[in-house]
């Protein structure tokens, strides 16, 4: 009989490992075996929790989706102006724990996907809705709402831009340097907004 209050940490156990199965193969091309070994369980134990591979693929991006999230969350509470909203946001995404090789192996993977999937699409666009808003709830106190709307929209595209050239390349990722990238697109919207006031 299983102890009380492992199934948490086993999913845990399991999402992780598939996080880290994808990150390995570069793809969703991976099996419940697969991740079963490398989180240190049965492959039926797997099942057990999961059901389908298809259940813990969902899974394991409604995790990283919440992570995200979650650290947005704080990011932006602890944020003192409108401007540092946006930065928080920004900053987030490039953080150690979401700008990873093995997570931006995942989004990779996920997109791809999502292209046969409803229930990945789904997710995704739940993920691009909310940095939309995240980002257009500061920059409308930044500048005009359309410029505001447009600027969100090219931060977004930046964001999720650098993580597909990212997850093509070679060595580690560089999160300051993504950072300072979008940021210097921020600046450059935030004076060309001044200017035209």
């Amino acid at each position: 009989m299983p102890k009380v209050g492992m199934e948490p940490l086993r999913r845990k156990a399991l999402i992780n490992a598939a996080i880290a199965a994808i990150g390995e193969r570069g793809s969703l091309d991976v099996t419940m075996s697969e991740i079963a070994r490398l989180a240190g369980v049965s492959s039926a134990l797997a099942h057990h929790y999961f059901g389908a591979k298809d259940d813990l693929l969902h899974a394991t991006m409604r995790h990283i989706l919440t992570e995200l999230g979650a650290d947005c969350r704080k990011a932006l509470a602890a944020a003192g102006s409108s401007r540092a909203r946006v930065s928080a946001v920004i900053a987030v995404s490039f953080s150690d724990a979401q700008f990873r090789a093995e997570i931006i192996a995942a989004w990779l993977a996920f997109y791809v996907e999502a292209q046969r999937s409803a229930a990945l699409r789904r997710l995704l666009r739940i993920y691009a809705h909310r940095l939309h808003s995240n980002l257009l709830s500061a920059l409308t106190q930044l500048m005009p709402r359309g410029e505001a709307v447009r600027t969100a929209e090219g931060i977004a595209a930046l964001i999720d831009g650098l993580y597909i050239r990212r997850a093509l390349k070679e060595g580690p990722p560089n999160p300051a340097s993504a950072v300072a990238l979008v940021e210097d697109y921020l600046e450059t919207k935030l004076k060309q907004s001044g200017e035209q006031q």
